[in-house]
């Protein structure tokens, strides 16, 4: 046995737990891929627009895991337009699912001209709707370098007993009038159905998607 093996099995408890110090630098050297630790986290599946009407995951919402978050990077809008999300309980055939939403934003303009933080009281929040969801307070341009990204997490979709709650970060450059200003919209809401959610589809207020990417991960 060598001197780096003899190190390790000195460092093992009878329960078979390895002590500190028993895995160092030398004790791995040559491993190029571990096993996948116990993070909480796995990535279920992913899809990339490419002048895409939508995008829309039909798998992967199972009784797995109890909460499913939608990482959204580099989303690039055809127009300008808001980036929104609807659910269904029928695997897609429908996105109509009932919600009730809130949003805020806070914002800071490019030039210092301005910042603030508000609630949206009436245009991207629902009262027992079964339209789609926007995840912008403001609409996001076509510049070359814009995009939107941010987080959608959805809990527990497979419950046939609570409603299925849902919160959102997304972050945006926007612009008012000729100004552009940093914006990040907070979402919050409830889908008002207790039958499984089993599928969900975002897409523009209007024209395609035209780049970016949406993960989706299932969370311990």
């Amino acid at each position: 046995m060598g001197a780096i093996a003899r190190n390790i099995a000195n460092k093992i408890t009878t329960g078979g737990v390895f002590t500190s110090g028993a895995i160092t630098n030398d004790s791995v050297t040559g491993i190029t891929v571990l096993a996948n630790a116990s993070d909480g986290i796995t990535l279920i599946s992913s899809q990339t627009a490419s002048s895409s009407a939508s995008l829309s995951f039909t798998s992967g919402l199972t009784s797995t895991y109890k909460a499913y978050k939608f990482v959204y990077v580099n989303i690039k809008a055809a127009s300008q337009s808001y980036l929104q999300f609807n659910l269904s309980t029928d695997s897609g055939s429908n996105y109509n699912v009932t919600k009730t939403t809130t949003m805020a934003i806070a914002y800071q303009y490019e030039n210092d001209g301005g910042n603030s933080f508000i609630y949206d009281n009436n245009s991207n929040t629902l009262r027992q709707s079964t339209s789609f969801q926007s995840l912008l307070y403001a609409s996001t341009p076509t510049d070359a370098d814009a995009g939107v990204s941010g987080v959608l997490t959805l809990f527990n979709p497979s419950s046939t007993t609570y409603v299925k709650h849902f919160i959102a970060t997304t972050n945006q450059m926007s612009y008012g009038g000729p100004n552009p200003y940093q914006a990040v919209s907070y979402l919050a809401g409830y889908g008002n159905t207790t039958s499984a959610i089993n599928a969900i589809q975002f897409n523009m207020t209007a024209g395609n998607i035209s780049a970016g990417t949406i993960y989706l991960y299932g969370i311990k």
